[in-house]
């Protein structure tokens, strides 16, 4: 029924979309037509929710069983002193990263696109209530009018011209064509019920329309916040952040499949509405508005009749029998009855802004005013909103792609940075790269330095030497004994070591001061004698 109006043609992925298979719980087919009264049609929108839903429940078993098997697998023996390759766990994070990126992208522009199309629904809702609401306004006005303010002029005049029955003639014959206008426009139809439908229906699209559209604005920020602490994760080597990280994007993957399952569900039914629209309106406004009438508005062709041509002519040819009775009465019953005069030009007011509303009234009912408002309705919702919905769902399906690495990618990048930790405690106190190395060796000093050391006592031993051992210890220099300290300080097993500057021997004995001797030279040996055993 759609296919015959030139001016509006379903798009092609209208009829992809209700080509869908409508089941019901029962997995019967039910009819497609846009029935959101009857329970089957709406179990058919649910049933399509449900299998996203299923998707969801074998995404999350998936990757469940695949956790479970990294954790519990051990490793071989042959490859327990390997690391995980860290350009894996990389690429992958990149990889999903650039994906929920796109992802975010794309549902940004199809969130756009639907409430632009949802936007042009309710501003042409609006529009046509306007519309609907000025007729019904410029009915009961002139109607009020005609019944209320001529009576009262006319009755004024019945006394004023009481003697003269040619005169009073003229003004029953404009009570009967003003009663003849009554009748002509209660004819018309009355849209107050339907412009208070119009009206309930597109302030609570607006309502949910605002929450939908904030709703998936926070989900876009969720799921680059997620991404964010994946990669701040990786890069500080954290666990607790790639914890965060991972109950995170469980939350975001479902709550995907949750928005997959509306977005399709949604589409699915609007492009339902969007195949035959006429029908459904026709079928909703058959109780309230003629078929007729309601045909009129929805094709608009210059073949149709008008259903209201009879009653404005009429209107018309009454307004216009008025005005000449007027005219005539002004030109021939004033100079006579002076006092009629005022009432005279009452009428005559009164049939002139009567005459103004008939030509407002005349426009408003006009089929092309109202069948335009209903023309960007359906393009609106039919075009940009499908689409965006559409988008939504691509975004969706992305989204738990992208998270679904993700979670893969947990178990690699966490056996990373353990086997990172137990490769510091493996790597030899030298290193100078371990920092736990370079801990150890502020406190222990290398051997390099002992023998450096001992050497340069050695040296300073074979001069002292030559010198009475009193005048070593009084003339001995402060600075060497600091430079002994500090190379040896917090040691225990060379606390004595900066005696030998002042020529004093140890006052014990212990096996590391005989290591200490057997390192000294030959000239320190001759200097304290048989004080150490050899």
């Amino acid at each position: 029924m759609a296919a015959a109006r030139v001016d509006y043609i379903a798009p092609w992925w209208i009829y992809w979309l209700h080509s869908f298979p409508h089941l019901d719980f029962s997995f019967r087919l039910v009819d497609s037509s846009f029935q959101p009264g009857q329970g089957r049609y709406q179990q058919s929108l649910l049933f399509l929710g449900a299998v996203a839903a299923v998707c969801l429940g074998v995404n999350l078993l998936v990757l469940t069983i695949y956790l479970l098997c990294v954790c519990c697998c051990k490793r071989e023996e042959a490859t327990e002193t390997k690391r995980p390759s860290s350009r894996c766990i990389t690429w992958t994070a990149v990889v999903a990263g650039l994906i929920c990126c796109t992802a975010v992208g794309i549902g940004f522009y199809g969130n756009s696109e639907t409430s632009d199309g949802v936007y042009q629904l309710t501003y042409s809702l609006d529009n046509t209530n306007h519309t609907l609401a000025g007729i019904d306004e410029l009915v009961s006005a002139t109607s009020q009018k005609m019944k209320v303010g001529l009576e009262q002029h006319l009755a004024r005049l019945n006394e004023i011209f009481a003697t003269r029955g040619d005169y009073v003639q003229s003004l029953k014959f404009m009570q009967q064509m003003a009663g003849n206008i009554v009748v002509q426009l209660s004819g018309l139809p009355v849209w107050h019920n339907v412009s208070g439908s119009l009206a309930d229906m597109a302030d609570k699209t607006s309502y949910v329309e605002y929450y939908r559209w904030l709703s998936y604005l926070l989900l876009f920020i969720l799921d680059l916040v997620v991404c964010l602490i994946a990669c701040l994760g990786l890069a500080k080597h954290s666990k607790c952040l790639l914890i965060i990280m991972l109950c995170c994007v469980l939350v975001t993957l479902v709550l995907s499949w949750i928005s997959l399952a509306m977005d399709t569900a949604a589409a699915v039914g609007t492009s339902d509405f969007c195949i035959a629209p006429d029908k459904f309106i026709m079928n909703q406004t058959q109780n309230e508005i003629s078929a007729e009438v309601v045909h009129y508005y929805l094709y608009c062709s210059q073949s149709l009749r008008n259903p209201f041509q009879q009653a404005l002519t009429t209107f018309q040819r009454s307004l216009t029998t008025m005005q000449i009775q007027i005219q005539g009465l002004l030109q021939f019953a004033v100079p006579i009855f002076p006092t009629a005069e005022k009432d005279l030009r009452g009428i005559q007011q009164l049939l002139n802004s009567s005459e103004t509303s008939l030509h407002q009234l005349t426009a408003m009912l006009d089929c092309r005013g109202l069948h335009k408002d209903y023309l960007d309705a359906v393009i609106g919702i039919c075009y940009d909103g499908v689409e965006g919905l559409l988008y939504l769902a691509l975004y969706s399906l992305l989204a738990a792609f992208a998270f679904s690495a993700m979670v893969c990618a947990m178990p690699r990048s966490w056996k990373h940075l353990a086997g990172s930790v137990r490769g510091y405690d493996d790597i030899d106190e030298e290193d100078p790269f371990n920092p736990q190395a370079r801990r150890i060796a502020g406190h222990n000093p290398p051997r390099g330095q002992m023998r450096s050391f001992c050497s340069y006592s050695s040296s300073l031993g074979s001069q002292t030497s030559l010198h009475p051992p009193a005048q070593a210890i009084s003339n001995a220099p402060v600075s060497e004994y600091m430079n002994q300290a500090v190379l040896f300080g917090g040691n225990p097993r060379y606390e004595n070591v900066p005696l030998i500057g002042r020529g004093s021997p140890p006052p014990t004995y212990s096996p590391s001061m005989r290591a200490t001797y057997l390192s000294v030279g030959e000239d320190q040996r001759r200097h304290y004698g048989n004080e150490f055993p050899a």
